[in-house]
């Protein structure tokens, strides 16, 4: 009888213990069940974690468009003795549908465009505050090339641009910045 007993509440606190695992478990929420992630964003708990170039809570934004806009400002260049560049504007537009993809056209102080280049996004803040950098990518006009690279957020931008004479070899490095979005 002792046996029965024993082999009873084994069975009875077997069935409590299973019983208390998937009460448990079935009422854990899934926090991931009403959120939708767009453009290749994971949700985590809750919350979106989004892909490069994306931002907000769907991922549904691209950082690079908070960066479209005009940037006015002053710049110098390596010469002896310097040349300063007054009242000069960066204009930068999105190209294409790479969320890293934009061009950044410099104009002078009459806004007559100096040279157009394209520039990819290549570490993007994730922060309000924070600098997104920029690489221009190689480009030939006019008989120089240019490169560089630069900084910008949604307030202000920074460039500094290498000039090479394909013929002299000569190169004319031109600095802009706290260039204010206008």
């Amino acid at each position: 009888m002792k046996l029965i007993k024993r082999i009873a509440l084994a069975a009875m606190l077997a069935v409590g213990a299973s019983s208390a695992v998937m009460y448990s478990t079935s009422c854990t929420k899934d926090k991931c069940k009403d959120v939708t992630c767009q453009n290749g964003g994971v949700c985590s708990d809750g919350n979106c974690t989004c892909a490069t170039g994306y931002y907000g809570t769907s991922c549904d934004s691209t950082y690079r468009s908070l960066y479209v806009g005009t940037y006015k400002g002053n710049g110098n260049d390596n010469a002896t003795p310097a040349n300063t560049y007054t009242n000069w504007s960066m204009v930068f537009t999105n190209v294409g549908t790479g969320v890293t993809s934009m061009q950044l056209v410099l104009e002078d102080n009459t806004t007559a465009p100096v040279v157009a280049v394209p520039i990819t996004l290549s570490t993007i803040s994730t922060s309000a505050s924070g600098s997104t950098v920029f690489t221009i990518t190689s480009t030939s006009s006019g008989g120089y090339t240019y490169t560089g690279t630069g900084t910008v957020t949604n307030t202000i931008a920074a460039l500094s641009l290498t000039e090479t004479n394909n013929t002299t070899s000569a190169v004319t490095v031109y600095t802009f910045t706290n260039m204010a979005k206008q």
